[in-house]
């Protein structure tokens, strides 16, 4: 059960723990998408409160201590006297928030925000009790900083975006409330009851070293992906279907021949879309000539199945990742303090370029079934573009340059990220990930990714259509009905833009995918 309070942003009525183990893929979605208040839990606040004592009795050492008693970075070899070392901390937030450009989503910086505050769960960073808790309360609040699109390297980490959210529980910067509207972040924090943090040693270094807005995308991406690959084998079952091609390739005897799991689940899905279709019935007799289909209807299972088992491995970097405890220094189990470089962003980088490749592929045979059904040589005795009068309408001839338009694009974003790197820092940090470059390019290809798709699910939904009286597969049909709750059926020409995004909201609301399932069951 949730309620709203502000634009995008649902509070759910209970809370997500934060507890000594990892948070979940779906907790992360929960307090990002859905607004879920965040609780710490007592062994949490214990272990937090036993690690800060390590810290506390650092804090007087004439010896120096990075993060702690010098500077950062470059500057690591300047010592800090006891009495500038508040000041250091406040110094490092302010002088990191340094980001500039778009402002960044609202769901990305709660998962930031979520991922943060699970590392400092474990104890492993030296923070206080009241600064963990101050900085769930303002997730619980629906307080969000604003963090803007550049500023990140991926190493040490997400410096400059965790440096805003600092900033913002200091009582500094502008965040979104829980309504939605910019202000003061002072503002914010005194309405919701929130007293600003003054920063304590080693508090300001723990609370922007880590990985975590990369992190973050990377699990919301997952979570979409999930969603759209079984988008991909609806749409895929679509265009076979209404192309009259054949579901005998899908067998699980010839699946089997190559055993990779994702080809395996993409292959049961399109023989259980397509179970009892009178249109492929139609063509299996002795007339039929043709001996097989084109490469993106006969190797999708291939293809989708590449990108489930790329997703598959993306998933399992994520849960290593969500069980890690980054920071630098970070304080060890037995009480040490020690610097190290798990903040590096390598791992969650080739992950999330990895993804971005599979996901313009998956886009670019998505759009090549589409074409299929606009050329008349090709589409099997359907009318050019599926127009109702080729020549004076032309029917989907511009939804596929549309569709060609967001693969071209994906195909650039497909370019990684993680391998470039600019040295930072007067030379000290000469290797950096580029890991938030290579989440933010994939959120842009996610979303082209539905585009695409959608605009499949409308063109094969009109093709079938077009085959009547021949009757579709249950659950190709139940789709085609979902879609014509809001999108007319075939006939003259109308204003196609509005027919596009219904189908996008469609896929993004889930009501695609509840429909296969309503008739074929669940698909994996």
């Amino acid at each position: 059960m949730a309620t709203m309070v502000g634009p995008g942003l649902s509070v759910r009525m209970h809370a997500v723990e934060i507890g000594l183990g990892p948070v979940t893929p779906s907790d992360v979605v929960a307090v990002a998408r859905e607004g879920a208040a965040v609780t710490l839990s007592a062994e949490a606040l214990a272990e937090i409160a036993a690690t800060r004592k390590v810290v506390e009795e650092l804090a007087d050492d004439v010896e120096p201590h990075y993060g702690v008693s010098t500077g950062f970075g470059a500057l690591a070899t300047r010592h800090i006297p006891v009495e500038r070392r508040a000041q250091l901390q406040r110094s490092l937030v302010r002088s990191h928030a340094a980001g500039s450009g778009p402002e960044v989503e609202r769901e990305v910086v709660r998962a930031t925000m979520l991922l943060r505050l699970s590392t400092l769960a474990t104890g492993r960073t030296g923070v206080r009790p009241e600064t963990a808790r101050a900085y769930a309360a303002m997730l619980s609040a629906g307080i969000t900083p604003i963090v803007q699109e550049y500023g990140s390297l991926g190493c040490s980490g997400d410096l400059a975006p965790l440096a805003h959210c600092a900033l913002a529980l200091m009582g500094e910067g502008e965040v979104r409330d829980a309504r939605g509207e910019r202000r003061p972040a002072a503002d914010a924090l005194a309405e919701a009851g929130i007293a600003p943090v003054t920063l304590a040693e080693k508090e300001g270094l723990a609370l922007i070293n880590g990985t975590d807005g990369m992190l973050g995308m990377l699990v919301l991406a997952c979570a979409d992906l999930r969603q759209l690959l079984r988008v991909a084998d609806i749409a895929a079952a679509m265009s076979v279907e209404a192309l009259l091609g054949t579901d005998a390739v899908f067998a699980p005897d010839l699946q089997a021949l190559r055993p990779h799991p994702g080809q395996a689940a993409s292959a049961a899905n399109l023989r259980a879309l397509l179970a009892g279709s009178a249109i492929m019935a139609s063509h299996r007799t002795p007339d039929c000539t043709r001996v097989q289909d084109a490469y993106s209807l006969r190797c999708a299972p291939q293809v989708h199945g590449a990108v489930r088992d790329t997703l598959t491995h993306a998933e399992t970097v994520a849960a290593r990742e969500l069980a890690a405890a980054i920071d630098n220094p970070v304080i060890t189990p037995d009480g040490r303090v020690q610097s190290n470089g798990n903040f590096h962003g390598a791992p969650i980088g080739y992950v999330l370029d990895f993804l971005a490749i599979a996901v313009a592929d998956l886009a670019a045979i998505s759009e090549r079934r589409t074409d299929r059904f606009l050329d008349q040589s090709r589409s099997h005795g359907l009318p050019a573009f599926l127009a109702d009068d080729p020549g004076v309408d032309s029917g989907h001839m511009i939804a596929q340059y549309t569709q060609a338009g967001i693969v071209s694009e994906l195909k650039r974003l497909a370019t990684p990220a993680s391998v470039d790197s600019i040295p930072s820092s007067a030379m000290q940090e000469d290797h950096v990930s580029m890991g938030w470059a290579a989440a933010r390019k994939l959120r842009r290809a996610v979303d082209g990714l539905r585009r695409v798709l959608a605009i499949e699910l409308l063109t094969a939904a009109r093709g079938i259509d077009l085959r009547h009286p021949l009757a579709p597969a249950p659950a190709t049909g139940a789709v085609r009905d979902a879609l014509r709750a809001t999108v007319p059926g075939p006939g003259p020409d109308r204003y196609l833009a509005p027919d596009i995004e219904a189908a996008v909201a469609a896929v993004s609301s889930g009501a695609v995918l509840r429909a296969a399932e309503s008739a074929a069951g669940g698909l994996q």
